[in-house]
């Protein structure tokens, strides 16, 4: 919707009023404003403009004898206010540079550690939304003996996922058969995506099978076994028991509902998918959408990926009377982070299957 934008004054009388709630969830009185003495006005005046605030929606007053929250439009435009120029404080990006030159690991990992970090340095949810494996560029595959007809399936993508499945051959394969047809999988289908793999496979068995000799008959075979997905992104979750306590999870029903959240994950898992064609920190919150307004959360999130393609999307999610000050900067600069390490694989940990 299009709000007027608040005059210098009231714009900072706003922010003031926003800020005050972040800090100590009770609503904002015109009186606790004046008390500070920020402004230069009297309290009737800061009441003038907090109403006119409320009339242009961006304050709410839940109780007429209460002091004023801010609405879903109040704290977008006390993002907007923080301008890209804020950026995580030095002690944070000092840590997380540490954590990320200090530790030696894959990508799986890395994301493992970027989730961890989210909530370590927000106190609130960290989430992260991984690449489906259908979305995954083939770098390497490779098949193990295990004993009998048991076979370890090795993905190796070319942003440097790692995924292992096991599968059963229709016979016992010696080590030698299986490196055979590894190299042929990796030398014909490395650059492509898995879901075009499983295109290309569907299409030689289209061919005449007499005509295919042992070699690319049981690769086909194997492959198949090993391509098998259900396409869907692992969402990966950090801390959602230490915002148990906040004031907004005070009630059993709003605690339910969020433990069912991390349950299903499918109503998270679309919207961070929502995320994957936006440029920068995204903010979602309250009436937003259905899952962020029946909790009066929200979710500050951004994409990551190479220079090439979007491989997931990271973020916060948590009441929405997060500090955005510390949250937006802080997704930014871990997702710019993480998609710097994807893009600089020589310090991704490569397999070694020797």
């Amino acid at each position: 919707m299009n709000r007027p934008r608040p005059s210098d004054r009231d714009r900072e009388i706003l922010l003031d009023v926003i800020q005050t709630f972040i800090e100590t969830g009770e609503p904002v009185s015109s009186g606790s404003v004046a008390a500070r003495d920020r402004h230069g006005v009297c309290s009737a005046t800061i009441r003038n403009v907090m109403a006119e605030m409320e009339d242009s929606g961006f304050l709410l007053q839940p109780h007429t004898s209460a002091g004023r929250v801010p609405t879903t439009a109040g704290y977008h435009y006390y993002i907007d206010c923080l301008g890209a120029g804020r950026g995580v404080t030095s002690a944070d990006r000092r840590y997380i540079q540490e954590q990320f030159e200090e530790s030696v690991f894959g990508v799986d990992d890395m994301l493992a550690l970027a989730t961890r970090l989210l909530n370590d340095l927000s106190n609130q949810i960290g989430v992260l939304l991984t690449p489906s494996i259908g979305q995954a560029t083939l770098k390497a595959i490779h098949f193990v003996r295990l004993s009998g007809r048991r076979v370890l399936c090795v993905l190796e993508s070319a942003g440097g996922m790692v995924e292992n499945r096991e599968i059963e051959t229709p016979s016992p394969m010696s080590r030698e058969e299986l490196t055979r047809i590894s190299n042929f999988l990796t030398d014909n289908f490395s650059g492509l995506t898995l879901r075009e793999i499983r295109d290309r496979l569907l299409q030689m068995m289209r061919e005449d099978r007499n005509e295919l000799d042992e070699l690319v008959s049981n690769a086909i075979t194997l492959a198949q076994k090993a391509l098998v997905s259900d396409d869907l992104p692992n969402l990966l979750v950090e801390g959602t028991v230490s915002i148990i306590g906040q004031p907004e999870l005070s009630d059993v029903p709003r605690v339910k509902r969020l433990l069912e959240t991390f349950a299903e994950k499918a109503e998270l898992v679309q919207i961070l998918n929502q995320i994957l064609d936006t440029r920068g920190p995204c903010a979602i919150i309250g009436e937003d959408s259905g899952l962020t307004s029946d909790l009066d959360f929200s979710l500050v999130a951004t994409p990551y990926g190479t220079s090439e393609r979007t491989l997931g999307t990271l973020g916060i999610f948590g009441p929405s009377r997060m500090p955005y000050h510390r949250v937006v900067p802080l997704v930014r600069y871990l997702g710019e982070a993480v998609s710097e390490v994807l893009e600089n694989d020589e310090k991704v940990g490569v397999l070694d299957l020797e």
